[in-house]
């Protein structure tokens, strides 16, 4: 039978199985985010049309804080982070039209 201390380490190691997981999941799911998104400034820098869409960034706030509501999750972490990737969507599209 196991203790209390056993019990929890127990515990402790599938928690951080399944962050590990969740890590490859948020990884890759980025990845494939920012190939669609590379698409997206190559199909912008060939059509001569602007790096960023700034009614599309402020629906995307709002619909991502929906979800992270939904989600249980923070909202203005959930804000901070779409922010981040937006700002770094949008350098790739610059640089893809220079």
């Amino acid at each position: 039978m196991e203790n209390n201390s056993e019990r929890a380490e127990r515990i402790l190691k599938d928690h951080r199985k399944s962050i590990d997981r969740l890590d490859a999941i948020l990884i890759y799911t980025l990845g494939e985010r920012f190939n669609h998104t590379k698409a997206v400034g190559k199909l912008k820098a060939e059509h001569n049309l602007p790096p960023s869409d700034p009614f599309r960034e402020e629906e995307q706030i709002k619909r991502l804080s929906q979800l992270a509501v939904e989600a249980d999750l923070d909202p203005k972490f959930a804000k901070k982070f779409l922010s981040f990737i937006v700002e770094e969507v949008i350098r790739h599209h610059k640089q893809q039209q220079n």
